[in-house]
């Protein structure tokens, strides 16, 4: 028996490799099948780490593993009514997008949520919305310092150059 503990006990935390993670929840999803092989195909080339998961359960364990960052949800609509109602108060839950077959069906209870940016039928308009937010993400965590213009101007000249 080694002397290493067990890390059971702990709960794993993720950290993401960009500021962001796409989680995509429906129960058929199959990666296996070619339905679901082509969205995922179109949301990979737009954001790498797309996390699929066929439970509203499994989907609020993985966003209680972020340590942090931000998450963007797409959910089925028959998942989406339950699922929303239990993650739409985590701060960390930016934006929540609905990809159903049936739009009629789903906008009514949709538009009562703010972080819910549409119901829709195809993967495309999902893609194109989420190339802007993943875009802002990356652009709000370019580390930034700011220098009194006072100091930089001192040091183009040098302290001790001043007119006598």
């Amino acid at each position: 028996m080694s002397g290493r503990k067990s890390t059971a006990a702990v709960p794993l935390r993720r950290r993401m490799a960009q500021n962001y993670l796409v989680i995509w929840v429906d129960g058929n999803i199959d990666e296996s099948n070619d339905d679901c092989q082509n969205p995922l195909a179109q949301l990979r080339a737009v954001v790498s780490d797309v996390n699929a998961c066929t439970t509203p359960e499994q989907c609020v364990e993985f966003l209680n593993e972020i340590d942090d960052g931000k998450a963007f949800l797409i959910s089925s609509g028959a998942l989406g009514q339950t699922l929303v109602n239990d993650i739409h108060g985590m701060p960390k839950v930016d934006a929540i997008y609905i990809f159903c077959g049936n739009k009629a069906r789903h906008e009514s209870w949709a538009k009562e949520w703010p972080k819910i940016r549409g119901v829709f039928t195809s993967i495309k308009p999902i893609c194109e919305s989420l190339k802007k937010v993943a875009h802002e993400c990356d652009h709000d965590s370019i580390p930034m310092s700011f220098v009194p213009k006072q100091v930089v101007a001192e040091g183009a000249a040098g302290p001790d150059q001043k007119k006598s």
